[in-house]
């Protein structure tokens, strides 16, 4: 084999090195400010934070940097683990303030960058200690649902061990609480009630992502009373995007892979008075065998509407005894009529084709149907019948927001436009 040239390849990037650091050297006393090494900013920056042995800084109260000579121009503080503070800087780039809670009993770095009024770039390093709170109280919050693989249409929950009713302690909560999924969506919490948050993108999560849920909230200060408590991090992945939509007129579900048909199936849904509700639902569980009995939907025992059924393969929809199952004793009406007190129904065959290829998480979809709509809350999951702007409002951080509000100012600042 020729070996030449390769050989010349390496000599003239060899060349091309030595040339550059001949350059470099040459550019090195051009006498811009900006070029040189950063000097030691200490007797311009003041805090408002000890860093006395001993000393621990108040949690309560916000931190405050200020520069009494030049400017500050970057500011970024956190914590041992990694939780970064929010802050804000004037107009002048004299002050900078921290916007989001500090934690208690916790370490902190701090790091600000600063200009004389020649443009040279000055660095100040603090570190300092917060005191232990002085309640005991704590938030704990518990994340759901489990660690697994689900479908694009999971929403994450968070149960709260106590009532947060205002508004500014519910931001202090929300902001504590990170989803990150890889791909990035754009998504945000709902709060359901006092104790109770969803998570769930604008769209559907994208399929084979990895969501990641953790709580930023211990020793935050939350209320004069309540400081946030630990919470055991989630881990979630999606499958493939599944969604069955069931068109209650024409009596057929269709079953899309992502984005592709997979499948057509007929089916029956709810009978007049006990029409199937339209909507998005979420799949709750896969139950192989269930008695399915009248009364459990309000029907008298006895009655002409009364049933007492063994069913099998039973996907659930809601908590209130919605499915999609197999009906063998329907299927003369599959295709046809609807006949159903609510669920949907289809051949023992059909429905084990659909509770191999469901998984929870996963979207059924009825269009079509005189039923109401799912509701969004309490019955299962309905999140995905919240259109994305009444989402939003539901949450303490963005409601009342522009669509797409600024990124979280936590590392990079520049003083405002005057």
């Amino acid at each position: 084999m020729n070996t030449h040239p390769r050989t010349r390849t390496v000599v003239g990037c060899t060349l091309l090195v030595i040339a550059l650091g001949a350059s470099g050297t040459a550019c090195g006393g051009d006498g811009n400010p900006l070029s040189a090494a950063p000097y030691d900013a200490a007797d311009q920056i003041a805090f408002n934070a000890s860093t006395e042995d001993g000393k621990k800084a108040d949690p309560d109260k916000p931190l405050e940097v200020t520069a009494e000579d030049g400017r500050i121009t970057d500011v970024t503080a956190k914590d041992a683990t990694g939780r970064h503070v929010s802050g804000e800087l004037s107009a002048d780039g004299r002050r900078w303030h921290s916007t989001s809670p500090l934690a208690a009993d916790a370490r902190y770095t701090v790091r600000v960058s600063t200009e004389d009024d020649d443009g040279a770039p000055g660095r100040r390093l603090l570190t300092f200690d917060t005191g232990k709170p002085l309640t005991k109280k704590r938030l704990k919050v518990t994340f759901g649902p489990k660690s697994g693989t689900y479908g694009v249409g999971q929403p994450i929950t968070a149960e709260l061990s106590k009532p947060v009713k205002d508004r500014a302690q519910r931001a202090v909560v929300e902001r504590g609480l990170r989803v990150e999924s890889v791909p990035a969506v754009e998504g945000t919490w709902h709060w359901v009630d006092d104790k109770k948050l969803h998570y769930r993108p604008k769209e559907y999560w994208p399929a084979h992502a990895t969501i990641r849920v953790r709580s930023e909230l211990d020793g935050v200060r939350i209320s004069d009373r309540l400081r946030g408590g630990k919470a055991k991090p989630l881990r979630l992945t999606t499958g493939d995007k599944i969604v069955a939509v069931t068109d209650a007129a024409t009596h057929w579900m269709t079953v899309y892979r992502n984005g592709e048909e997979i499948n057509s199936i007929p089916v029956t849904t709810g009978k007049p008075g006990f029409e199937t509700r339209n909507g998005v639902k979420v799949v709750l569980a896969k139950e192989y065998f269930v008695r399915m009995r009248g009364t459990s939907i309000g029907i008298a025992e006895g009655s002409a509407e009364s049933y007492d059924l063994p069913v099998y393969y039973a996907t659930r929809v809601t908590w209130s005894g919605e499915y999609v199952h197999a009906a063998p004793w329907s299927v003369g009406s599959q295709g046809a009529a609807n006949v159903s007190h609510g669920c949907t129904g289809m051949s023992t065959g059909n429905a084990a084709w659909f509770f191999k290829n469901v998984r929870e998480g996963d979207l059924v979809k009825v269009v079509n149907s005189y039923g109401d709509t799912m509701e969004p809350f309490g019955n299962g999951f309905g999140d995905w019948n919240v259109d994305w702007q009444k989402w939003r409002k539901g949450s303490a951080l963005v409601g009342g927001t522009p669509e797409t509000p600024k990124p979280e100012q936590v590392a990079r600042l520049r003083p405002a436009a005057v």
